[in-house]
């Protein structure tokens, strides 16, 4: 089934809903754009309909930095923490192995957000 989008620069042509869910999700139709679907009569706004309203943009900005955050913070933790537990000093062992302990639970969450599907919640 064909789609025809109106955006404000004009119309376009889609061949399927994925199609228009991919240009969604790069910016290309926006949620006040109008959809179409061929046979119909009524235009749609396309943050209505269920697909396109579940399909999220790209990050941009702070919260698409957040992966590199974690992953600089685990690296510096982990170095301070080889330090530490390479000293002769039993407290700084210890307070290594506590830096070694928290870089393992920053990594989890890295890891744990990485292979979170973008529409989940908490994502």
């Amino acid at each position: 089934m064909r789609y025809r989008v109106r955006t404000p620069d004009g119309e376009l042509g889609y061949s399927t809903m994925r199609d228009i869910e991919v240009a969604y999700t790069q910016g290309l139709v926006g949620p006040d754009d109008e959809v179409l679907e061929e046979g119909h009569t009524t235009w749609r706004k396309a943050s209505s309909i269920p697909t396109l309203a579940r399909a999220r943009p790209p990050s941009t900005g702070l919260s698409a930095r957040g992966q590199w955050v974690g992953a600089a913070v685990s690296v510096v933790l982990g170095i301070c923490a080889l330090m530490l537990i390479t000293s002769d000093s039993a407290t700084r062992r210890g307070l290594g192995f506590v830096l070694a302990l928290a870089t393992g639970v920053v990594l989890m969450r890295v890891t744990t957000k990485a292979f979170k599907r973008p529409g989940s919640p908490g994502a």
